[in-house]
């Protein structure tokens, strides 16, 4: 294939039509290209980590993109131009010109959106290569057991238990003697 990883591409069909990007991977005939194609994943929450919307770029097929011409800034069909040591190069159609394939920054895990209330450090949600990501957090509450005073912790505080009486001690008056005895396992 002569698109390569690096090069700034126009997507020319489909739903993306317009956008330009840089081919961040090739994938035998299908690209991914930055900020096109873009997909939801929904990760469900965890015990490990929070649930999360993470956003990925999908792959496109090659035919639906062209590359972009440095010089004249247009989308061109690429050549290739074979020098006198028998080198290849890829050319630009429209000006002639080598087309050199850029750098592409190596991918780092997503980062996570701030929570509601929470500033990121760029005061939007953030967005490290290409990934986007969400995260989906449940209400702040005690556990259950906090709630219904129960437990360790409800004794050292000195919290009275919820909906119990917290005088046990039988009234003297309906007391049984001692004296009598129900006569078992004497």
């Amino acid at each position: 294939m002569r698109i390569h990883t690096g090069d700034f591409v126009l997507v020319i069909a489909g739903k993306d039509k317009g956008k330009t990007g840089t081919v961040l991977r090739v994938l035998g005939d299908r690209l991914v290209v930055s900020d096109a194609n873009m997909r939801t994943r929904h990760v469900r929450k965890t015990t490990q980590g929070p649930g999360q919307r993470l956003k990925y770029e999908a792959s496109i097929a090659a035919s639906n993109v062209m590359v972009m011409d440095a010089k004249t800034k247009k989308p061109t069909r690429i050549g290739v131009k074979i020098d006198e040591k028998g080198r290849k190069t890829r050319i630009a159609k429209v000006s002639g010109e080598v087309l050199v394939a850029g750098k592409v920054k190596p991918k780092k895990g997503p980062k996570a959106a701030p929570l509601k209330g929470q500033e990121s450090e760029k005061g939007k949600e953030s967005k490290e290569g290409g990934a986007e990501v969400q995260k989906v957090a449940g209400p702040d509450r005690k556990p259950f057991w906090k709630r219904l005073s129960f437990g360790a912790e409800a004794v050292q505080e000195g919290e009275e238990p919820k909906g119990q009486v917290s005088d046990k001690s039988v009234p003297a008056e309906t007391r049984i003697p001692e004296s009598f005895s129900h006569g078992r396992g004497a």
